[in-house]
């Protein structure tokens, strides 16, 4: 299998350099991701590509010429430390009130689908002959939220040769699958005789991306697209124990990343505390105005971060990377999507 992963993907610590050495890198990511969100709403509706989709496809596109050793320490700082402390800011968009109105049997019945999800990628990819870093990738980015998963996931997965190229893959593959469940799952939810309610948490247990989620949820009613949308945030809530679960089964199995084991997800954590100020800040008069304007703030920040590292990671992949990965990358991500989406609507049939 070939792939040209570059320096900034591989197995050796992280060192970003000075501002001067980081900036030639970290403004050739800032450009493809500023054109991504310009070309987004220019795109015909039948193509639904989020910008950080986009970004990932531009970033490729111009492989030959981000090949430069100029580039590389920005490169590093997007795809390591930024896209961690992006990750951690992702906290700010979830309530754990939100949450508890989900009920408890729909809450089990989500991570039963996502805890499924994650042991069948690592199954289908041993008998696929694929590696478990590629397993925990695609499991993450189904079972979780997509492309932003990806990203969080790659950051507790020992570096490897494909690492890049299956991260660049995985994103592609998931908004696919994800568009085509936009259409298709609400459909689906009528003809297994769901109600409503029942039907948005489908959606919201099953679709990667959160503009998906809504889109299908409320194309079949308000309450199903508030059933969906909660749904969704508690899966991208789930994200801290996926993360901390697959740095876990790497570190115990003895592998490596870099010269040392894999890091603590410590932005993993700086998530869960985001989340609980989320939570708490609004019910306090004194500072909740501050606050609202503090979190849009960081929410952007967040945003253009991901943004940031997507188009890095492109910018380090080739497209014959990615092309050469084959059928069995394809069936075990479509493999994952199926294992979600039916272990979602028989917990759904019990409740």
């Amino acid at each position: 299998m070939s792939s040209s992963v570059t320096p900034a993907a591989a197995g050796t610590a992280p060192k970003f350099g000075t501002i001067h050495e980081i900036a030639p890198g970290l403004v050739f990511a800032a450009a493809v991701a500023i054109v991504s969100t310009w070309l987004q709403p220019l795109l015909p509706k039948s193509i639904p590509l989020p910008a950080m989709v986009l970004a990932l496809l531009i970033g490729v596109l111009l492989h030959r010429s981000a090949t430069h050793a100029l580039f590389q320490p920005g490169m590093r700082f997007c795809v390591k430390s930024l896209l961690r402390w992006s990750v951690a800011l992702l906290g700010l968009r979830i309530a754990l009130g939100d949450i508890f109105d989900l009920g408890v049997g729909a809450a089990v019945v989500v991570v039963a689908a996502m805890a499924a999800t994650m042991v069948s990628s690592f199954v289908l990819a041993r008998i696929f002959g694929q590696s478990p870093m590629y397993a925990a990738l695609a499991g993450a980015a189904t079972a979780v939220c997509g492309a932003s998963a990806a990203l969080a996931t790659s950051t507790v997965v020992p570096s490897y040769r494909e690492k890049d190229a299956d991260i660049a893959f995985v994103v592609i593959g998931v908004n696919l699958l994800a568009t085509g469940a936009m259409l298709l799952y609400p459909l689906l939810g009528h003809w297994l005789g769901f109600t409503d309610r029942a039907t948005g948490i489908l959606l919201g247990g099953t679709i990667h991306d959160v503009a998906q989620v809504v889109g299908s949820g409320y194309s079949v009613s308000e309450e199903a697209g508030n059933a969906a949308v909660i749904v969704k945030l508690f899966r991208v809530f789930l994200l801290l124990p996926v993360v901390l679960a697959v740095s876990c089964y790497f570190t115990r199995s003895g592998l490596r990343s870099g010269e040392g084991k894999v890091p603590m997800p410590t932005f993993a954590f700086a998530f869960l505390l985001l989340c609980i100020v989320n939570s708490v800040a609004p019910g306090y008069p004194a500072i909740a105005p501050l606050f609202a304007s503090v979190k849009s703030v960081l929410i952007s920040i967040s945003t253009w971060g991901l943004l940031l590292a997507i188009a890095a990671l492109g910018l380090n992949t080739s497209l014959h990377a990615i092309t050469s990965l084959g059928w069995r990358h394809i069936a075990t991500l479509v493999g994952s999507a199926f294992v979600i989406f039916a272990t979602m609507a028989a917990g759904l049939a019990i409740l």
